[in-house]
């Protein structure tokens, strides 16, 4: 048996556990792993600086290495997402819809775990613990297989989120790290079909068209990405203006970051200027 099937094997086991766990016990775990990331702050940036000198090395822009690096302001960010995370509804159990045959028979739509859900990502390690917060959140075992380039990063953030779950009475295997060395990790991944219930793809474009393509799994297909600014002629300039000036320059490696404007017609030739910061093309009216 392969290590990655056995990874995932141990992965299904756990989340049955998890699929039984209360709200309580979740957000417990949730707040027991930004505690533990917050306490361990000097290990994982320490972990993070041999990707990034690793990076730094191998001539990666410095732009792709913004996105991987790690300081303790942005540990403590990761942290705060967890806490965000325990403080939402308990999607599980959910019912989104129903209705009540002549009969009597109650027909409803509930809201139930996956089971094993399989992340592939680029890039920022701040994304492990993320999916690893989300997919235990919602009652999901997580496969973690993040990029080489933040190998040692993952590996540190993991370990310190597996043992805060173990810690609050979850399975440990609840959350995972896949091998990030070979693309075999991934390969194996995208064919794990019945013991991966599905596959989430979160990078650039060939990443995802690449998952699409050629998983057995699964996949849940996102968006490379194109972040709008919307102005409506209703709204304060000056508030708009550095909402949208902070939405490009607060960060510019990010997934997020935004990259078009839209301007109530009105508006379109006080906002045009903005294309000087966001580029040619940018900045439009809505048709």
């Amino acid at each position: 048996m392969s290590e990655i099937i056995e990874l995932a094997r141990r992965a299904r086991e756990a989340s049955y556990a998890l699929a039984d766990a209360s709200r309580a016990t979740k957000d417990a775990a949730l707040h027991a792993m930004a505690a533990a990331l917050r306490e361990n702050t000097d290990a994982i940036v320490a972990a993070n600086a041999v990707d990034v000198a690793a990076a730094r090395e191998a001539g990666t822009p410095e732009s792709t290495v913004d996105r991987l690096a790690l300081n303790p302001a942005r540990v403590d960010g990761m942290a705060a997402g967890l806490e965000q995370l325990a403080g939402l509804t308990d999607p599980v159990g959910e019912v989104v819809r129903g209705y009540t045959l002549p009969n009597g028979l109650e027909l409803r739509q509930v809201r139930v775990p996956f089971g094993v859900v399989g992340i592939i990502y680029e890039g920022r390690p701040n994304v492990t613990a993320d999916a690893a917060g989300i997919c235990l959140k919602s009652g999901n075992s997580a496969l973690l297989r993040g990029s080489g380039s933040a190998f040692s990063s993952n590996a540190a953030i993991v370990s310190v989120l597996r043992k805060a779950v173990a810690d609050a009475g979850l399975p440990a295997d609840a959350i995972q790290l896949l091998d990030a060395t070979t693309r075999d990790s991934v390969k194996e991944l995208m064919r794990a079909r019945g013991l991966v219930d599905v596959l989430i793809p979160r990078g650039g474009a060939d990443l995802i068209k690449t998952v699409v393509e050629e998983s057995t799994v699964p996949v849940i297909e996102t968006g490379v990405g194109n972040c709008h600014v919307y102005v409506d002629e209703a709204a304060d300039l000056d508030k708009a203006l550095a909402v949208a000036v902070n939405s490009k320059t607060q960060r510019l490696s990010t997934c997020n970051t935004a990259e078009s404007i839209i301007a109530s017609s009105p508006l379109a030739d006080a906002v045009t200027g903005l294309g000087q910061l966001f580029g040619p093309g940018s900045v439009c009216g809505p048709p």
